[in-house]
């Protein structure tokens, strides 16, 4: 579906990057068939040296016969950008943001034709193909334009298409959520050096066991609740663990962290 598209990559910073590396490691395009702008010339001349790809010296370059643009900046400089490129876009092509908070409807506001948007949310495993997106699209994007978009979050991970009203749920949940997991490995590897495990052997076991159960999630389909109490035998040592958590508030914790996160989602492009 991307392999006669060419992409243009406005703000190539970590995400950016991320999503070049693995369209060009799935064979989805070619590093030829990209153009990219950031905050530094340094920065281009990297990623051109590193990747193969070419550097613009301006958004509104880059973007003059891109089939596809990634909006990869800030949120804050998000209306500065659309200024650079409106006069250049066209409705031919189509606009992926990946800026959080800002929805469809403002990006639009700031574009002179009715060019397709299309807002997607990933999360940073998507540098190890792990990542987890969601789409969400605007007026003038069709079943092609998400079709594509997933293709390209596809390559770096697993994709999902929901209503744009929840999009800063998914950024207080799924983009914020691997920081809280992190947290939580590192308490278990904490807890596990506490009870005389080699920090590194501690470190392994923790995060192996999230991968692994967060595996277990997507790829049986049963409820966490169920899988839970598979590994909860009577009179075990998993209840008297779970015991411990439910007094500590872990469970109210962690809901509490994404619900403020998801808050914050909402005030980033006005601060």
């Amino acid at each position: 579906m991307l392999t006669d598209k060419t992409l243009a990559v406005l703000g190539a910073g970590k995400l950016g990057e991320t999503l070049i590396r693995g369209l060009a490691d799935a064979g989805a395009v070619s590093p030829a068939q990209v153009t990219v702008t950031a905050g530094h010339a340094e920065r281009v001349e990297k990623l051109a040296a590193e990747l193969g790809v070419r550097g613009a010296l301006s958004n509104a370059d880059a973007v003059r016969g891109a089939d596809l643009v990634i909006l990869a900046v800030k949120p804050q400089t998000v209306a500065a950008v659309l200024a650079e490129i409106s006069g250049v876009l066209e409705p031919a092509q189509l606009l992926i943001s990946v800026a959080a908070s800002v929805g469809t409807t403002y990006i639009e506001k700031h574009l002179r034709a009715a060019v397709p948007v299309v807002r997607a949310m990933p999360n940073t495993p998507a540098l190890l193909k792990k990542g987890m997106t969601a789409l969400a699209p605007g007026t003038h994007a069709t079943r092609a334009h998400l079709e594509q978009a997933r293709a390209i979050f596809g390559a770096v991970g697993r994709t999902l298409v929901l209503d744009e009203k929840h999009m800063d749920a998914v950024t207080g949940l799924s983009a914020c959520g691997p920081a809280f997991i992190y947290i939580v490995i590192e308490s278990l590897a904490e807890a596990g050096v506490k009870v005389g495990l080699p920090r590194d052997v501690a470190t392994e076991l923790a995060a192996q066991t999230v991968m692994g159960a967060g595996a277990m999630v997507v790829e049986t389909g049963e409820h966490p609740a169920l899988l839970k109490d598979l590994v909860t035998t009577p009179a075990g040592c998993t209840i008297d663990g779970i015991l411990e958590l439910e007094e500590g508030g872990l469970r109210v914790t962690l809901i509490k962290a994404v619900v403020r996160s998801t808050e914050r989602a909402r005030e980033l492009l006005e601060s």
